[in-house]
């Protein structure tokens, strides 16, 4: 293995912690009701997601099908969605920094391989993902960064998964995927050639559930399917 691809949110920061954030700051940018925020909001990702799921959606409007989108349901102009997720982006501290997401990448780094980042966007640009994880200090183990709005592509296109390991000169086989859902990070990455796992909150250990997968209870799993992997070739 020589490549280790990490999702961002719900893998290494809370994605919850951020759209409560951002539910609050719009919310006080339309004096509105914080509950119909917050439901436009959660209809506005299902409706995105099951979108890229499916890969419908021109992927070099990523990032601008989303806010528009909220926009539109909520009745507003869409500078205020993206004054709101600025808002959020100086506003989170750093709770928003998963349990164990640190350590995940600094063991990965131990072990000589590149570490790269491959992300979705959906409400604020990639580029206010990246700073967040330069604030809190994980940018330390990342070498590269890959976002939808920046690659224009989206998981589970393959595309996504492709560009960092041309970049770095890396065979999927010899590149691995980690991230929370099961369509666009998991199915995703064994489409396009490379090994996957899937953080499964429910799971109660490290499992493999395909030839070239596995299911981790959380993002340190990684570490150990490293291991399994290594001590098998």
């Amino acid at each position: 293995m020589k490549l280790v691809s990490f999702d961002v949110w719900n893998t290494l920061l809370d994605l919850n912690s951020m759209l409560d954030t951002f539910t609050v700051e719009l919310t006080k940018l339309m004096g509105a009701c914080i509950l119909d925020v917050a439901e436009a909001i959660m209809l506005t990702r299902e409706r995105i997601k099951a979108m890229r799921a499916k890969s419908i959606g021109d992927p070099r409007k990523a990032l601008e099908e989303s806010q528009e989108m909220l926009a539109e349901l909520l009745g507003i102009d869409v500078e205020l969605v993206k004054r709101a997720v600025a808002r959020a982006v100086l506003k989170v501290d750093d709770e928003i920094v998963l349990p164990r997401a640190r350590e995940a990448l600094e063991g990965v780094k131990r072990r000589g391989l590149k570490v790269t980042v491959t992300g979705n966007v959906m409400f604020w640009p990639g580029s206010y993902t990246r700073l967040l994880l330069e604030r809190f200090g994980l940018m330390n183990y990342i070498d590269k960064t890959f976002f939808a709005d920046e690659v224009l592509a989206f998981k589970p296109m393959p595309e996504m998964f492709k560009k960092p390991l041309e970049l770095f000169g890396v065979k999927p086989d010899e590149a691995i995927h980690i991230g929370d859902t099961y369509a666009e990070d998991f199915e995703g990455a064994l489409r396009a050639g490379l090994w996957a796992v899937w953080i499964n909150p429910e799971a109660k250990e490290v499992r493999k559930i395909h030839e070239r997968g596995f299911e981790v209870p959380s993002v340190e799993g990684i570490l150990e399917v490293l291991g399994r992997i290594e001590k098998k070739s």
